[in-house]
């Protein structure tokens, strides 16, 4: 497995592996990703950082996104990820994180947000364990497509002070961001 840059070559697969994913889990994506314009875009896209995650038979199986703020906001990036089902719960989503937080130090964000479905434990858990905190909490924020409406949990990470924690302790090197 190997994660990537996005790049123009790469829509066909990317709609592929979003095709791929549960109805259900794509309840929560943002933007309509069965619409071809969409996910073309973002091949293109050179404001937000996207990578993907490449299967040894060439196929994407996981998927990250950080997506800067503008204005008075553009010092926080949003952290977005979808593992394909087949491969959750072996550390993919975790890596993917751990190169969007990579991403986000690069873009000079210093904060880096997520939001995820309250009741997704599993998801809640890695973030935790990756440094992100609670922010909010917002009740029956999402409604699933069969209408039942579930809370949304703001989860944030402020990727400069643990950035200035490693280099202080020595070890930004051994994580790809020595200089």
């Amino acid at each position: 497995m190997d994660i990537r840059p996005l790049d123009a070559s790469m829509g066909a697969a990317l709609q592929a592996f979003f095709a791929s994913v549960p109805e259900g889990d794509r309840t929560f994506f943002k933007e309509d990703v069965s619409v071809p314009d969409t996910v073309a875009g973002w091949t293109t896209d050179t404001h937000n950082r996207r990578r993907v995650a490449v299967d040894d038979d060439g196929s994407i199986i996981g998927y990250v996104a950080v997506l800067p703020g503008l204005g008075w906001s553009s010092h926080v990036g949003e952290l977005r990820i979808v593992v394909h089902p087949d491969h959750r719960r072996k550390g993919l989503g975790r890596e993917l994180a751990r190169h969007g937080l990579i991403e986000a130090l690069e873009l000079g964000l210093s904060k880096v947000v997520v939001e995820v479905v309250a009741d997704q434990k599993a998801a809640v858990e890695m973030f935790l364990h990756l440094g992100f905190e609670g922010e909010a909490l917002l009740k029956d924020h999402v409604r699933d497509r069969d209408g039942q409406v579930r809370d949304l949990l703001l989860l944030a990470h402020r990727v400069d002070d643990t950035w200035s924690s490693m280099v202080a302790a020595g070890i930004d090197d051994a994580v790809g961001g020595g200089s």
